[in-house]
Formats: structure tokens, C-alpha cells, sequence
């Protein structure tokens, strides 16, 4: 029976090889001698079993209890801490003294029968007694933090929904904005779900939209994203799919009743998605299309249909459609277009446009237009190049090309006649040297653009010089809140950013209500690029992103994708936030995801509270010289979120930092939601978000429901009966959670991935309805899906 000792001890010599000579590599980088010396009591150990010396039991005993000590004193008593760290030597070790105790009694020590294993068993039994004992305070901590609970009529401003961006028009059982308000404040006044009976909730209908055959027509890798928020306006949801379609349901229902299909020309590498549609009422609000829905599409249209039968409105532009590439010059296929429903203010539909990331600089125009919403003639332009000339471009001339775009959703405050820009970048994103002037004021910027005569207001700039991709995602948020506790409400627009950081600025003109501070940041950019030596930092509000990255925060199923995480760690630059990218490779934490996505926040503005859900991803961010590659003809899906950037010195390759398992290389949390009081500017509660079921190591699922935090993309709403309902986790739920706890009181199976915004309105059955879209992200699910899913109380 001596097998047992030549089997682990060839198994303690191998991994003990693989820990000796990537920790050398570790070490060469400055980081953790831990490696070399397991590394070399694991080869000891394994000699002295192949050797059938008793000592190879003590080597690994000590190799467990050292890994224990340096694993608490790297991490603490965290369980995905020392998970990584210790998890691999608990079942080898457990495997081990069971076998020896069973089958080498003589080599153990007959009397007892345990003997030597005993040696084995012990440290492994303290350190899984540790790790179950950290798991369940970790899987308590992942329940709802609640840090206040405001008692009635302790909000400050509860009740006071006076203002413009909050007040409504609207019944209120209809949704007629992406973010309900057009001011995008996510809330619904409906009461009938509460706390109380949101457990009774099911399914009242699904809807498939047809968004899966269409997709496998176009292959089985053409990447499509469900993100569309229904509206329900009269009788009727209407909803557009990632193929650019739209469609009209009954909200009672979900039977369709009409659909309109644009035959939009989508090219096969482009990311289809649409977020959603708008709607229009005319003055008069009688006669054919007096009531219409507003569609932009992937191919660069701009629809109005009669919102009661999906008929094209013969009175605006051709035919029912406006050609948005009129004036933009040269646009190459699947370099433009729409995916976000135009803002409506004073009569105009207001559009920006999606340009292509790092393809090559001197791309389109990053131009906002407004259209006339009932002939669509255009009203104005702004163009970030040309600023002062408002109508068309000269014959012979385009809007200025390269200049930052929009394409997230828009907000508008019709009562100031305002309409807020979150702006992207002139691209190629991670590199800036020679960008336009006009670029270096406006890029990841919030600029308020007169509704009348497209001229700008004001402007705030939220990262300068941005080269980490940290465009504005989200849509600005109209609220009105006070400038300190208990002083009369402030009508503001807050902005969410990739980095994690909320501005709250009056929206009349721009002024920070809470300190800004210009703080130095991390200098050194690539040849032929410069940094700005300081980024503003908004001080009266918490910080949403990360903790800095540090070599113990490295993580992995195993110690050996952790340790390749370290050395990955260690082989590049990190400085913290805008660290610049370079050719060495750089870590930027948070990522080009972002912390905030163009779900944005949802606000209950009763009870001031704000609701935000979070990403935690790092990226890896290499600049290549383009005369050192010979890699012009790379394909464009090793770019990841990079691109070849054509025009400039520096291919970008751009990539998730995981590891070899394609699990993150940084532990859980990815995922949170958040309470912030607006009112004292404090967080009132915040816990992860998701659960690990759907993921795990090489992509397969764990199917364990561990309360790990997960990536998350889409949005929240927030309900005068004190809830929040949000899918966007990558884990295919749809929950329920109290306003005021932000305990989950609910949840439920969704087909696939619930990354949209869902909605909420009344039927004309009296019964309030919640929907979401269930069709998955082609960057976070690998199956995407085209259903519409609506729940009710039960009859």
C-alpha cells in the first residue's frame, strides 16, 4: 500500500514546483516571498514521502500551518480571502491523513490508529474550521447592512414633490419615459405592491419578442443586449428590441398588437441593443399620429409612428423617417448609430449617437441634433467643433468629425427649457495626444444645452484629459434636493460616472451644491500623450468605487491563479485611480465598465433616498507601438475593449483582469446596492448584490446561491409602496427589496439575465404590473434571450 505515499508526494513535489518557480518570478517583481518558501517545504515533503520517511508528514503539516498564518495576516478572517488561500491544502490535506490513517496504519503509527496522520489532520481541521466558520459571517454580512432607519416625517423634504423634475402630468399607472420622468428619476406613485404582500407576486404574462431567431439567422457569436425599458403610455406597452424593431402589447396581456420593422441594415460585428423608444403628444392630441412613438435605430433613422397602430407618420421627415447620417460625411458601416430613446422637450425629440470605440481617430461626428417632433425638421445642432453654427453644414462640409458623442439616455427640464448631454470621448478612448480643443473642454463632461436654440448653458467636466475610457454612461438624474439639512429644496442634476463618483450640480447653472476638490493624480502618460495633473473629487458625498488594489487583494479558485494574478499584478502599473494606460501594461480600477452604467440611479423623492447598484471590475490596458507589432491585421476580438486606434502611434488592447479559471483576479464583492440619504448626503444601508449560481471557474456555473456580488448591468425602479425592484444581476433574478432595509423580501427565476430597467404602471384591470426585460448582455451571459417578463399580485 505504499502508493499512497508515491502518489502524494509526486502530487506535493509538482505543485510545490509550480508555487517555487512563480513565486521566484513574484519575488524578482518585489512581491510575496510566500511562494518560494511553500513552494520548497512542498518539494521536501514530497521527497520524503516518495522516500517513505515519516518526515514528509511534518513538512506539510508545517506548510498548512504556515499558509494559515500568513493567510490571516494577508486577509483576516474574510472567507473569499482566505479561500483561495488555504481552500486546496484543506482537501488535499484532508485527503491525505484520511488515506494514511486508513491504508498505512504501520507508517501513521498502529497505536493509535491515526498515528502521524493526526499531524496532517489537525492544521487542515483548524483551517476548515476557519473557513466554514468565516463563510457563514460572510454569508451573514451579505444580508441587508442597515446602518438608519428614518422614522416618519425625519426626511426633511418627505412630501414635497413640487418641483418639475419630480411632479407629473402623467396618470399616474403610465411610464411615458425611459426613466419615467423626463428628468429620469425611476419612481413609480403606485402603492398596490408593498413590503407587506410583494410575496404574492407571479408571473402575468411573458412576452417573446423574436429576438432569438433573428439572431441565429446572423450566427451563433452576432452579440445582441436586451436593454429596452418599456413605456406604457394610453393602452398600449411599447418596447424595441436589440434588432431595432418596436412593438406595441397589451400591458394587461402581453398579446401582441402591433410591431413595426424598420429592416434596419446592422452590420455583423456591431453590438445590437436598444434601450428604448419615446413618446410624443401633440397639442391638438387628436387626429392620425397625434399620439407617437420616436424610435432611432442601429442604421442611423429616426422613426414616427401613430403610437395606436405602428403606422409611419407621413409628416415627418420622409415618409415617417429623418436620415440622422445627413451632414455627418463619411460614415462607414456600423461606425454610427442609435441605441438610446431621444429626450422630448418643447416639442423636439433630441438625439445623440453611439460612435465605434478605438477603430480609428477622424470617426464621426459626435453631434446632438434636435428634430421637430411633429414634421422632424431639424431644429438644431450642437457640435462640440463648431459650437456657434447651429443648423446644417455647408455643402461640401460635415459636422465635425472625432468629436465626443452621446450615447447614453438624456435628460430634460422642460419648465427651464434645458436638456442635460452626459458626454462620451473623442475616441480612440486610452489614447489623447492630439485632441481637439474643442474635445479637451466637453469630453466626459455634463453640458445643459438650451431646448430652444441648441447653444450651451453651462458645462462640467467630470474627468479632464480622460483616457480611461470614463465617458459619462448613465443618465443624468433631475431631483431636487436641499443644499443642506433642512433648507429649501435645490433643483439639481446628479451625475453617476464610471469611476464611482457622484456630482450633484444645480441644474440651472452648474454649481457643485457640495465641495469639489481638484487632487493631484497619477502623472506619466505614453509618448506623444500627456495627463492632467489633477482630476476634480466631489467631497460631501461617499465614493462609490473600490479600495485600491494591492497585491493581497489578489484572488483565485487556487493558490496558482492567484499567484499567476500576482505576477500579473506586480508586472504592471497601478496607482490607483487614473493610473494613465502605458506600454507596460496598466490596471485601471475601477474598469471601463464602470462603477455606474447607463442604468443610472433610481430616486424615491418622498422619502430622498437613492438607489445605486455597482460594479466592481479591473481592466488591463496595453498600448502597443504600432511599428513594434506588426499586428495591424489583429483581429478585432483580441482587442477586447480596445481597438487597432488607426491614425494614432499605439494599437490598444484593453481585457478583463481575470485569471486563467476566468474568475476575476481581485476577491468578492463585484456587486453592490446602496441606499444614500440625499438629504444628509450618507449611505443608509448597502450590501452585495447577486449571487455566484451562474458563475464559476472555465465559466461553469457553481449553481450555489452564495451571496458573492456579481457584475451588474441596468437599473432600478423605486415605488411609492416602498420597494425597489432590479434585475441587472448576472445571475438571471429578478428581486424585490424594502426601501427603507434594503432587506430582499422577494425574488424570482428570470429566463435569462435581467439587464434592462424595469417599469412599473397600472392595467386597465386596476392591478399594478412590474416588467422587466429578460434577454441577457452579450458581456455578461453567453446565451442571450428576447423575453418580456410582467408580474401582479395574485387575483
Amino acid at each position: 500500500m505504499r502508493w499512497v505515499t508515491v502518489v502524494f508526494g509526486s502530487l506535493f513535489i509538482l505543485f510545490g514546483a509550480a508555487l517555487f518557480l512563480g513565486g521566484v518570478t513574484l519575488a524578482r517583481l518585489g512581491g510575496s516571498s510566500y511562494y518560494v518558501i511553500a513552494g520548497v517545504a512542498l518539494i521536501a515533503s514530497g521527497i520524503q514521502l516518495l522516500r517513505q520517511r515519516a518526515s514528509g508528514v511534518w513538512l506539510y503539516a508545517l506548510v498548512v500551518s504556515g499558509t494559515l498564518i500568513w493567510a490571516i495576516a494577508e486577509s483576516g478572517l474574510s472567507m473569499w480571502g482566505l479561500l483561495p488561500r488555504l481552500s486546496t491544502f484543506v482537501g488535499v490535506g484532508a485527503a491525505f491523513a484520511a488515506a494514511l490513517a486508513w491504508t498505512r496504519p504501520e507508517f501513521a503509527g498502529a497505536r493509535p490508529l491515526w498515528g502521524r496522520a493526526m499531524v496532517v489532520a489537525a492544521p487542515v481541521a483548524i483551517a476548515f474550521l476557519l473557513l466554514a466558520a468565516t463563510a457563514i459571517s460572510d454569508l451573514n454580512a451579505g444580508s441587508p447592512r442597515h446602518l438608519s432607519r428614518p422614522t416618519a416625517g425625519t426626511s426633511g423634504q418627505e412630501g414635497d414633490v413640487s418641483s418639475a423634475s419630480v411632479a407629473s402630468t402623467d396618470a399616474d399607472g403610465d411610464w411615458p419615459h425611459w426613466g419615467r420622468t423626463a428628468g429620469g428619476l425611476r419612481y413609480s406613485p403606485l402603492t398596490q405592491m408593498t413590503p407587506e404582500n410583494v410575496k404574492d407576486l407571479e408571473v402575468a404574462w411573458v412576452f417573446h419578442t423574436g429576438a432569438t431567431i433573428r439572431a441565429s439567422e446572423a450566427g451563433p457569436d452576432h452579440e445582441f443586449n436586451f436593454e429596452a425599458t418599456p413605456l406604457k403610455v394610453r393602452d398600449k406597452l411599447v418596447l424595441c428590441t436589440p434588432h431595432a424593431e418596436t412593438i406595441a402589447v397589451e400591458p394587461e396581456t402581453g398579446k401582441e398588437v402591433w410591431r413595426f420593422d424598420p429592416h434596419a441594415n446592422v452590420q455583423d460585428d456591431e453590438q445590437l441593443s436598444c434601450r428604448g423608444v419615446s413618446y410624443y403628444e401633440l397639442p391638438s392630441a387628436t387626429g392620425v399620429c397625434a399620439h407617437r412613438i420616436l424610435a432611432a435605430t442601429l442604421d442611423a433613422k429616426l422613426y414616427a409612428l401613430d403610437a395606436d397602430t405602428g403606422e409611419r407618420c407621413a409628416d415627418f421627415g420622409i415618409n415617417g423617417a429623418v436620415d440622422l447620417t445627413e451632414g455627418m460625411g463619411l460614415v462607414k458601416p456600423g461606425y454610427y448609430y442609435v441605441t438610446s430613446p431621444p429626450a422630448i422637450v418643447r416639442g423636439k425629440a433630441v438625439v445623440g449617437g453611439l460612435v465605434i470605440d478605438n477603430r480609428e481617430r477622424g470617426e464621426p461626428s459626435g453631434v446632438v441634433r434636435a428634430f421637430d417632433a411633429v414634421t422632424g425638421k431639424l431644429a438644431w445642432a450642437f457640435d462640440v467643433g463648431r459650437p456657434d453654427r447651429t443648423g446644417l453644414p455647408p455643402a461640401g462640409e460635415s459636422y465635425t468629425r472625432r468629436t465626443p458623442n452621446v450615447w447614453a439616455v438624456m435628460s430634460a427640464d422642460e419648465a427651464l427649457g434645458l436638456v442635460y448631454l452626459p458626454m462620451g470621448n473623442e475616441t480612440p478612448d486610452f489614447f489623447g495626444g492630439g485632441r481637439l480643443e474643442s474635445s479637451e473642454k466637453y469630453a466626459s463632461a455634463i453640458i445643459a444645452v438650451d431646448a430652444d436654440t441648441g447653444h450651451a448653458r453651462w458645462s462640467f467636466q467630470t474627468v479632464h484629459h480622460d483616457l480611461w475610457d470614463f465617458d459619462l454612461p448613465a443618465q443624468p438624474v433631475l431631483a431636487d434636493v436641499p443644499e443642506t439639512p433642512g433648507a429649501p429644496p435645490t433643483p439639481v442634476v446628479i451625475v453617476p460616472t464610471k469611476q464611482g463618483l457622484l456630482f450633484i450640480l444645480d441644474r440651472r447653472d452648474g454649481r457643485p451644491i457640495t465641495p469639489i476638490e481638484e487632487r493631484p493624480v497619477p502623472q506619466g502618460a505614453s509618448d506623444g500623450d500627456w495627463t492632467s495633473r489633477t482630476q476634480p473629487f466631489q467631497t460631501g458625498i461617499p465614493f462609490f468605487g473600490p479600495p485600491d488594489l494591492t497585491e493581497a487583494s489578489m484572488w483565485g479558485v487556487t493558490p496558482l491563479d492567484q499567484l499567476w494574478c500576482r505576477i500579473q499584478f506586480k508586472s504592471m502599473r497601478n496607482d490607483g485611480l487614473y493610473t494613465p494606460p502605458s506600454t507596460r501594461g496598466s490596471i485601471s480600477y475601477p474598469g471601463s465598465a464602470g462603477v455606474f452604467e447607463w442604468g443610472s440611479v433610481s430616486i424615491d423623492p418622498v422619502n430622498m433616498r437613492l438607489i445605486a447598484n455597482t460594479s466592481w471590475l479591473p481592466m488591463k490596458v496595453r498600448l502597443v507601438p504600432r511599428d513594434k507589432t506588426g499586428a495591424e491585421h489583429v483581429g478585432a476580438e483580441q482587442y477586447f475593449f480596445g481597438g487597432p486606434a488607426d491614425g494614432t502611434p499605439y494599437l490598444e488592447f484593453v481585457s478583463p483582469f481575470i485569471s486563467p479559471a476566468f474568475m476575476p483576479c481581485q476577491a468578492p464583492p463585484y456587486g453592490h446596492i446602496t441606499a444614500l440619504d440625499l438629504n444628509t448626503r450618507q449611505i443608509v444601508w448597502r450590501h452585495t448584490f447577486g449571487t455566484s449560481r451562474n458563475q464559476g471557474p472555465f465559466g461553469v456555473p457553481s449553481n450555489l446561491p452564495i451571496p458573492s456580488g456579481v457584475p451588474n448591468m441596468g437599473g432600478s425602479v423605486t415605488t411609492a409602496g416602498g420597494l425597489i425592484f432590479i434585475a441587472a444581476t448576472a445571475d438571471a433574478t429578478f428581486r424585490a427589496f424594502d426601501l427603507q432595509t434594503g432587506a430582499e423580501l422577494w425574488h424570482d427565476d428570470l429566463p435569462r439575465d435581467g439587464i434592462a430597467g424595469p417599469m412599473s404602471y397600472t392595467g386597465r384591470d386596476g392591478r399594478q404590473y412590474v416588467v422587466v426585460a429578460a434577454g441577457g448582455h452579450g458581456g455578461l451571459t453567453a446565451h442571450p434571450g428576447d423575453a418580456v417578463v410582467a408580474y401582479a399580485l395574485r387575483k
